[in-house]
C-alpha cells in the first residue's frame, strides 16, 4: 500500500513523465491522460488539459481535488513544429487548468519547464536571422514555456519549478519513450546527413538523462519542497560541441556504422556562405531538413552554461563529464538499434553503456 503522497500526473506518457512513475512506486499516482494509457499508474483518468474542469463533470472534479496531494505537470507540446496556437493551448492555457486545480485540491505544483526559457534571445527569431524553410520554430515553443512559468508564479499556489536541458534516454539503457530533437540531429550525423554542425567548438552541449529528472522530482515530492526553481542541467560538465561530437563518432564506429564526422563551423558562416551558394539549389526537403537544424542548433551556438540544482539541497548529485559521456554513447547506441541501424552492439559496448559516474 502506497505510504506516500495521492499525486496527479499529467504527460505520464511522455519522455519525464513515463520515467518518473517507476520513482513514485510509494505513492498512489493518478494519471490524467488523454489517448495514451499510462501503464505503471495506480489509476488512469481521462481529461482535456484545455477544458475546463479539465473536461470533467462537477462532481467528479470536486472528488479528484478532494484527493490529490501533489500536482507534477510534464504534459506539454515540445516538438517545435506544431504552430504557435496549438503550443500555447497546451503549454501555457493547460497550464493555467492544472494550477486552478492544484489551488482548489490545496496542493503542491510540480511544474516541469525548460532550461531554455534562459535562451530564448538565441533563437534565429530573435536575432533577426532568415528562417529559410525551416518549418522548426523554437520560439514558439519557449514562448509558451515562459508563459506557462508566469502562470505558475503569478499563481500564489505553492509550487516548484523544474527545468531540465535536453533530455536524453536513461542512462543505463538509453531507453526513451518518444525520441527528441537531439536524436534527430544523431541520426542525422549517423547517416552522414550533416556534412556540418554549425555551432562553435567550444559551445557547451547540455543534456541530462530522463532518469536524473525524474528522480530529482520524486525527491522533490518526497522532500515536501513548497517553492523554487530547480535547474536540472549538465551545467558546468556539459560536454563541448567537439567533445560531444567526438563521442558519437566514437560510438558509430564501435557499432560499425560508417558515420564520417561533420566540420564545425561558426553559424555566421553558414548564413554568409554556405547557405546561399550550396543550400539553396538543395531539393526543397534537404533544405528544409537544413534550415530546420539551424534553428535548433541556435539555441546552442552561442549558449552560456546554464545554472544547475544537482547535488544541492538533497537533489541527486550532479553529473560528471564522464558520466554524461557514458550517458551519451548509451543513447547513440540505444536509438541506432531501435532505427534498425545495427542488430547487435559489440559486448564491449554494452559493457561501456553501464558505465554511469
Amino acid at each position: 500500500m502506497p505510504l506516500g503522497p495521492t499525486v496527479l500526473l499529467t504527460g505520464a506518457s511522455g519522455v519525464v513523465g513515463s520515467a518518473l512513475l517507476p520513482q513514485l512506486s510509494d505513492c498512489h499516482v493518478i494519471a490524467l491522460i488523454h489517448r495514451t494509457p499510462a501503464p505503471g499508474a495506480d489509476e488512469q483518468l481521462v481529461g482535456d488539459l484545455t477544458a475546463p474542469l479539465l473536461g470533467l463533470d462537477q462532481d467528479a472534479y470536486q472528488r479528484l481535488c478532494s484527493r490529490v496531494d501533489a500536482v507534477v505537470h510534464c504534459a506539454a507540446i515540445t516538438g517545435f513544429s506544431s504552430g504557435p496556437e496549438a503550443t500555447h493551448a497546451l503549454n501555457a492555457a493547460g497550464t493555467r487548468q492544472m494550477v486552478e486545480l492544484t489551488a482548489d485540491a490545496d496542493a503542491v505544483m510540480y511544474h516541469v519547464s525548460t532550461a531554455f526559457v534562459d535562451r530564448t534571445d538565441l533563437t534565429r527569431a530573435q536575432m533577426g536571422q532568415d528562417h529559410g524553410d525551416a518549418t522548426a520554430r523554437p520560439e514558439d515553443y519557449l514562448d509558451s514555456k515562459r508563459a506557462g512559468e508566469d502562470i505558475v508564479r503569478s499563481s500564489g499556489v505553492p509550487a516548484v519549478i523544474v527545468r531540465p536541458s535536453v533530455v536524453i534516454g536513461d542512462a543505463a539503457t538509453g531507453a526513451i519513450s518518444a525520441f527528441q530533437g537531439m536524436h534527430g540531429v544523431i541520426h542525422g550525423l549517423l547517416r552522414g546527413l550533416l556534412p556540418l554542425v554549425p555551432v562553435p567548438a567550444h559551445s557547451p552541449v547540455d543534456f541530462v538523462p530522463q532518469d536524473v529528472v525524474a528522480a530529482t522530482i520524486a525527491r522533490l515530492i518526497w522532500q515536501g519542497t513548497r517553492d523554487g526553481e530547480v535547474w536540472v542541467t549538465a551545467g558546468t560538465e556539459a560536454l563541448r560541441t567537439d567533445r560531444a561530437l567526438e563521442v558519437i563518432q566514437e560510438t558509430a564506429d564501435r557499432l560499425g556504422l560508417d558515420a564520417a564526422r561533420p566540420r564545425i563551423v561558426g553559424p555566421e558562416m553558414v548564413d554568409r556562405l554556405i547557405r546561399p551558394v550550396f543550400i539553396a539549389n538543395l531539393h526543397p526537403r534537404a533544405r528544409r531538413r537544413f534550415d530546420d537544424m539551424l534553428a535548433m542548433t541556435a539555441l546552442f551556438a552561442h549558449g552560456h552554461v546554464f545554472p544547475n540544482s544537482l547535488g544541492q539541497k538533497g537533489l541527486p548529485a550532479a553529473l560528471s563529464s564522464r558520466g554524461l559521456e557514458s550517458a551519451l554513447r548509451t543513447s547513440v547506441t540505444y536509438m541506432a538499434r531501435a532505427k534498425g541501424m545495427v542488430r547487435t552492439a559489440p559486448t564491449a559496448d554494452l559493457q561501456t553503456a553501464q558505465v554511469v559516474a
